[in-house]
This record gives C-alpha cells, sequence and structure tokens, in this order.
C-alpha cells in the first residue's frame, strides 16, 4: 500500500501565475501549433499510442482536410500532422475532440504516455487497466496541467522495453500483483502494489513539479543532482520498499510479423509442446511516414480484427487480433502465422509497410529534414532512402541537425548533417565511439554507413 498518500500533492504554481517554464516549452500539441517550412504542425498525444478505428479515422480525416494528408508517427508513439493551413484555426482541435482524442485542453500536451505494445499479446501481463486509470488521473490533476510536453510517463509490462527508454516516471509490472516504481534514470525502484502504481505515478509527477520550481527544469534529468536525488528520495516515502534494478540499455522493439502467446484453450499436442496463438501482427513503418491508403488500410485491418491499433514508440504499429493459431505455409510446409495474419500481412506489405526482419527498410529512421524543417542542412529522409541496403545489426538514424530529433534510445548509429559533411558515430547510451565525417559522396557514404550497422 501507499504509506500515507495524498489525494493530490499541492501544485508548485499558483492559479493563473507563471513560471520559468511558460514562455519555455515550445512542444506542439493540437491547440499550439508549430509553425515549419512545409505548414504548421499538429501533435496528437495518444497515450499509449491506442486508438480504436473509429479515432483513426479521425485522425485521417483531420490531415486530410486541413493538412497534406499524410499522418507521421513519433518516438513517443504519437501522430504528427503536417502542412496544417495557417487559418485553419480550431478546426483539427474541434474534430479531434469530438472524436475523444483531446479529453482535457489544459492537459492536451501532458498526457504523454508511452506502453509496452505487446502488453497482453504476448504473454505478458496487460496495461490497458494502468493506462487508462493513468490518463484519466493525470487529466484530473490541476498540478499535472503544468507538466511541460516533454515529460514522459511509461507503463512497461516486464519486458524492459519501455523502460529502457528513459522516461521520466516508469512503472514495471511484476508476477504476483506488484510493480516496480522508476523515477527518471534512478537504479533503485520502489516495490508498490499493482492496483496503487497509477496513482504513485501520478503523485511522482506533481513531487516533481514540486522540486522543479526553482530551476525550471522540463524533465527529471534536468533537475539538479541533489534535487533529483531528494525527489527519488521524497517518492520512496509514499511508496513501498527500495529495490536495486537498473534500467534496460536497450529498448527492443516488437519484431515486424505475426505475435504469438501461449494458447491455454488449445491442448498441447506433446507434453514438450504448447500450443500457440497468433494474437497480434507487428509492421514497421519506414520512416515513420504514412500516406492516406497505408493508414485507411491499416485501420480496416484493424476493423476486422480487434478494432484496436497500438502506435509504438519505435514508429511501428501493432494490431491485436485474435488471428487464430499458427499454421503452416502450403508452400513449404514450414510452421508460420494463421492464414488471416498471412493475408493480413500480405496486404500490409505489398502497401509498403515492414511486415518481416528482412525489410531493408528495418532500423532505418530519420527526422523530417529539409525542406520540412528550417533548421535541417540536408533532405535526410531522401539521402536515407538511398543509402538503403542489407538489412544491419544495429538501427541507423539520419538527423538534420544536431538537435537530432526524434533519435532512437539505446545502441544505434548517429548520422547527423553538419557544415563539414555527414557525421557517423557508433551511440551506446551515453557513450559515443569516434566520429567519421563523408562529404559529398553519396557513394561513399551509404557505404561508411552500412559498415557501421554491420
Amino acid at each position: 500500500m501507499l504509506a500515507a498518500m495524498p489525494d493530490s500533492a499541492p501544485s508548485p504554481l499558483s492559479v493563473g501565475g507563471t513560471s520559468l517554464r511558460d514562455g519555455g516549452d515550445a512542444c506542439p500539441g493540437t491547440l499550439r501549433l508549430h509553425r515549419a517550412d512545409d505548414g504548421a504542425l499538429a501533435r496528437v498525444r495518444i497515450p499509449g499510442g491506442v486508438l480504436s478505428a473509429d479515432r483513426a479515422d479521425a485522425l485521417l480525416a483531420v490531415a486530410g482536410r486541413f493538412g497534406d494528408g499524410e499522418l507521421h508517427l513519433t518516438s513517443r508513439g504519437n501522430v504528427q500532422l503536417r502542412g496544417l493551413d495557417a487559418e485553419c484555426g480550431g478546426g483539427p482541435a474541434e474534430l479531434l475532440g469530438a472524436a475523444g482524442l483531446l479529453p482535457s485542453a489544459a492537459h492536451e500536451r501532458a498526457r504523454n504516455i508511452v506502453a509496452s505494445p505487446l502488453a497482453g499479446l504476448d504473454g505478458s501481463p496487460s496495461a490497458g487497466g494502468w493506462l487508462s486509470e493513468l490518463d484519466s488521473l493525470v487529466c484530473g490533476s490541476a498540478a499535472a496541467a503544468a507538466l511541460s510536453g516533454r515529460f514522459l510517463f511509461a507503463l512497461d509490462s516486464g519486458r524492459g522495453d519501455v523502460d529502457a527508454l528513459g522516461a521520466d516516471v516508469t512503472l514495471i509490472a511484476e508476477d504476483g500483483g506488484d510493480c516496480l516504481l522508476r523515477v527518471g534514470a534512478a537504479d533503485e525502484v520502489f516495490r508498490l502494489s499493482s492496483a496503487d502504481g497509477p496513482r504513485a505515478a501520478l503523485l511522482a509527477a506533481e513531487l516533481f513539479l514540486r522540486a522543479a520550481r526553482d530551476s525550471g527544469a522540463w524533465r527529471v534529468k534536468d533537475l539538479p543532482d541533489g534535487v533529483r536525488t531528494a525527489l527519488v528520495r521524497a517518492v520512496g516515502a509514499t511508496a513501498g520498499p527500495a529495490v536495486h534494478r537498473p534500467r534496460p540499455r536497450t529498448a527492443k522493439a516488437p519484431a515486424p510479423g505475426p505475435v504469438t502467446a501461449p494458447d491455454s484453450s488449445t491442448p498441447a499436442t506433446t507434453t514438450a509442446t504448447v500450443a500457440t496463438a497468433v494474437t497480434a501482427i507487428s509492421v514497421g513503418v519506414p520512416l515513420g511516414r504514412l500516406a492516406p491508403a497505408q493508414w485507411r488500410l491499416l485501420t480496416e485491418t484493424a476493423r476486422r480484427y480487434g478494432n484496436e491499433l497500438r502506435l509504438t514508440p519505435w514508429r511501428g504499429i501493432v494490431i491485436p487480433g485474435p488471428f487464430g493459431p499458427p499454421g503452416s505455409s502450403a508452400r513449404s510446409g514450414r510452421s508460420g502465422p494463421s492464414g488471416r495474419a498471412a493475408e493480413a500481412l500480405d496486404a500490409l506489405a505489398a502497401a509498403g509497410l515492414i511486415t518481416g526482419p528482412d525489410s531493408p527498410w528495418t532500423g532505418v529512421g530519420a527526422c523530417i529534414g529539409h525542406p520540412g524543417c528550417a533548421k535541417s542542412l540536408s533532405d535526410v529522409r531522401a539521402e536515407a532512402g538511398a543509402a538503403v541496403g542489407p538489412v544491419g545489426r544495429l538501427p541507423v538514424y539520419w538527423s538534420g541537425c544536431e538537435r537530432r530529433c526524434g533519435h532512437p534510445h539505446g545502441e544505434w548509429i548517429d548520422v547527423v548533417v553538419t557544415p563539414e559533411g555527414h557525421r557517423i558515430s557508433h551511440v551506446r547510451g551515453e557513450h559515443r565511439d569516434p566520429r567519421t565525417v563523408v562529404r559529398n559522396d553519396p557513394a561513399a557514404l551509404a557505404s561508411a554507413v552500412s559498415g557501421a550497422r554491420a
């Protein structure tokens, strides 16, 4: 149980007051748009990345009516709409609100929640209860409205996938009805009842706001060291016993293809085998960019099966089923996905999505680049496409400038455009290997990136 937990921590801000954050948090939302070179940009928060088919339809309608028609996935499982008319006014927010995608105007940029995309689908616990409760608690907290658009909650099913993303407050599921609460990147976590998890996560965020009052920090990692340590202790004083559990170093995305889990409804054929079922399908989205036809196909596929899409922090989409038990390929006789899953994956592959590990686009990412962003020094998406080759061991991310917007976490190959050329380096968490610079030679650039990923 949470020890002497109040219903809500007092807000560090007075009503109607200002803070160091008010003038500087430029993170866009649906009410505050960002002006880019290709038009205005709206970022729609999708807590946990979970969308019903009807809400996916609403996003497409807004993109088509007010923007360039495309939908862009972010590294937090949200959706960006680009090319919006500067005169669109409150039209996008009105339509999104009618679809249930804007439950609280005051909290629209604070609803940053990532969740394990395969929770409840691969044998791990479901995160649905946590997700709906935490989102409701955030929207109901006057204090939480002051969270910056950068602050991040994570709900991890125990796989360690979103725990590795460096969220500010993380809940980690455990067997036996307990969970762990992590604040920032601290190795010390706190064990408490799963039922208390969402409320503990909100309290941790509210305590962060109090701790950040003097420094104006956006995120836990931005706090001065002593303040950050005191925050972890304050959270621990309201939670359960401390446990040493370092944060995972690598965030592992769901593999493209069928998702399987033990099927308790089907008896195993022998004592050595366990029956499985295809519970979902997973696809990657090249550069996170979806044309209207691709989005429509994904939505129609979801409506045909589980009526749900899960947008992942790795710019992919999981569509829950059920799809049935795995079958055998008629041509090879080898074990494979169920007929329905195979049919769906074939259609999505034909539409240009990543449905297997052998796609040359697997692990390739890039920021929006030129001409969409004025700060970008190059059209990095075109360059990434030109350099696509054999599947690499490591992911690669192309950035048009030093800001590296949307870059991955963990280990990856970092390609950054600089005035001197394309700088390539191997990133391992906070460590970066010696850099290589390639100047104005597309063939040499493609070769160097391929070699770095090998």
